[in-house]
């Protein structure tokens, strides 16, 4: 069985999908059985025979090169809203225990598993009269350690700060953070510095827009993986 890693965010249009796939790309041009997997996506494309097309998956596999069958997902919604609220719109809610086959699944196909959460980490998977699941609540119950997208431009420190409070209260290990959107300067320099600081986890890439390939080793990006 292979090994997996979190990916979240701070929060939702931060580029997450966006790195989640140079990350991919990173472990399989190292020469690496990397795959990708992501429990709940909303906001699906729809055809016209009402085909559901996996948006964040497509372009991670795209990205890496991955077989349709490597980037896997296990529910997929119609509207762009919170997992949550596009399953009640469905009458679609998740099946947790499916969820967890289904990334075991993955993770048994693979040596590095790359599991893509959906929007921040305390974004709502299940929200009814049975359960009540947050994206911590997932990445807790798949025994996953997390790697932080954040924006490299004003407003992360506090964005990246709190997420990273929030996981050391649940119990859920930072890997350290990237920053996505990165044009340097003395601001974010100076967000760096203080991300840094306050979290105790390092910043380990500084992603521009428009980079092609993660600006990080492959053999210390491969070590984040548990």
């Amino acid at each position: 069985m292979g090994k997996a890693l979190f990916i979240t965010g701070t929060g939702t249009d931060i580029g997450k999908t966006y790195v989640t796939g140079l990350i991919v790309k990173k472990l399989r041009d190292a020469g690496l059985r990397a795959g990708y997997y992501k429990a709940a996506l909303s906001g699906a494309e729809t055809l016209a025979d009402g085909t559901l097309l996996p948006g964040d998956a497509l372009h991670v596999a795209h990205t890496a090169g991955l077989a349709p069958e490597d980037a896997a997902v296990s529910y997929i919604y119609r509207d762009a809203v919170s997992p949550h609220l596009a399953a009640q719109i469905e009458g679609r809610p998740m099946d947790f225990d499916k969820v967890e086959q289904d990334f075991h699944t993955a993770k048994e196909r693979m040596d590095y598993l790359t599991v893509e959460g959906s929007g921040g980490i305390i974004c709502p998977l299940r929200w009814d009269n049975e359960e009540h699941v947050i994206l911590d609540d997932l990445a807790l119950r798949l025994g996953l350690s997390a790697l932080v997208v954040a924006d490299a431009g004003l407003g992360t420190i506090n964005a990246a700060v709190l997420t990273a409070e929030h996981l050391k209260m649940r119990g859920i290990p930072l890997k350290g953070f990237i920053f996505n959107n990165w044009t340097g300067g003395t601001m974010q320099e100076d967000n760096v510095k203080m991300v840094e600081a306050l979290t105790g986890a390092p910043v380990l890439a500084r992603v521009e827009h428009g980079d092609a390939a993660l600006p990080m080793a492959a053999d210390a990006l491969a070590a984040l993986y548990d």
